[in-house]
């Protein structure tokens, strides 16, 4: 087993934070650099808004088969060639001409990407120490967020400064480093164990943890919260690229730090749920991000910037609380219950933009306001449900 602070430990977990790193810079690419894409084909919002809700989508449908699959032929192998075909899909899209074909190569980054996440943490529970276990999937999860945000920064810096083309080259190069690094240093399976392929199980513990009522509120909290968060970010980069603001692409990007509050309030989750009980964290959760969403009414980018910090410290105060509450509640395949949360977590990422589109035409970003006070408004009873059950 690898135990902590050891030579060992220090490489496998640097391998694969550079491979959420690389997953989650590829998928949340394109968001800041939207209006580009919407000028560049002539398509709307909502339609450019595809380039990474169908990616999120596809990541949280593909989960289902990934856990499963590899189980049988083993972690490490199904996670490299997971990306090394996300890798060329990058490679392919910096060369479109269409957005379909573009749309189409950020599916398939979808379906090849969702072979790392889940998997990762699977790694890592079967090769890791139980004393070195919660300080690697802590590193592995900072990765998350700090992907997602050199994604955003990047593709809008260098979007300003090339062109997109250039931008998704670039990022394929990165790919291709991540991807090699990955294959060095990270170590072959030493403790997995090969087990038959058996989808009818799988299908089972899905249904049964669908099943559990517990469980299900977890479920419908964090798909509703990713959807708002994923689809109020994609209409933020029109509203700041529209006058009265006008921003560069380059700037849009850099607003995309406000995610560091977000592995900032992830940490503080833990220990805050024990003091004011998991439910009561997910409604402080939702009561910052409604606070934060009311200041970015308030037209200066400052104001807008403060609200998103909000809005990012609150959506992942909620999040991390969610799934501690299923991983507590879930009374058998802790892994496959944990997994779909992931799943709905994913797919209601994905259905965001479609979600909040009608709410932009109609009143632009108040629109947008309304429609995630309306998902508040659910999820808030939701979290009520939660706290009866605690007692």
């Amino acid at each position: 087993m690898i135990e902590a602070s050891t030579k060992e430990f220090w490489r496998n977990t640097l391998a694969l934070s550079i491979g959420s790193l690389f997953v989650f810079a590829n998928v949340y690419f394109t968001q800041p650099i939207l209006p580009v894409l919407s000028d560049e084909f002539g398509v709307s919002p909502l339609t450019a808004s595809m380039s990474l809700s169908l990616v999120i989508l596809a990541i949280g449908v593909s989960l289902i088969f990934y856990g499963p699959a590899s189980d049988s032929l083993g972690r490490r192998g199904v996670m490299i060639v997971a990306m090394g075909l996300g890798a060329l899909a990058t490679i392919l899209a910096s060369f479109s001409t269409t957005f379909s074909f573009f749309l189409t190569m950020r599916v398939l980054q979808g379906v090849f990407l969702a072979g790392l996440p889940s998997l990762a943490l699977a790694y890592i529970g079967e090769e890791y120490s139980q004393h070195a276990l919660p300080l690697a999937v802590g590193v592995f999860i900072g990765g998350n967020t700090i992907g997602g945000m050199f994604g955003r920064v990047l593709s809008g810096v260098l979007t300003d400064f090339q062109g997109w083309h250039f931008a998704f080259m670039t990022m394929s190069v990165i790919s291709v480093v991540c991807f090699v690094l990955f294959i060095f240093l990270l170590r072959p399976s030493q403790n997995f164990e090969p087990k038959t392929f058996r989808w009818k199980q799988a299908m089972l513990d899905y249904k049964g943890h669908l099943q559990n009522k517990e469980l299900r509120y977890a479920y419908f909290i964090g798909g509703l919260h990713f959807l708002v968060f994923v689809g109020h970010f994609n209409y933020i980069t029109y509203r700041l690229t529209d006058a009265p603001f006008s921003l560069p692409s380059s700037l849009v990007g850099i607003l995309f730090l406000t995610y560091i509050a977000g592995t900032i309030s992830s940490q503080l989750s833990g220990p805050a749920s024990k003091k004011y009980s998991q439910s009561g964290c997910i409604k402080i959760g939702i009561g910052i991000m409604m606070t934060g969403f009311l200041i970015t009414l308030i037209p200066s980018v400052w104001t807008i910037i403060l609200g998103l910090l909000c809005n990012c410290f609150g959506f992942f105060f909620a999040h991390s609380t969610a799934s501690s509450w299923v991983s507590g509640r879930a009374t058998y395949s802790k892994a496959s219950a944990s997994g779909l949360y992931l799943i709905s977590y994913y797919i209601g990422g994905g259905i965001g933009p479609v979600y909040l589109d009608p709410f932009w035409n109609w009143m632009d970003w108040s629109g947008v306001v309304l429609g995630v006070f309306l998902i508040f408004i659910l999820t808030g009873i939701v979290a009520m449900k939660m706290g009866r059950l605690e007692g």
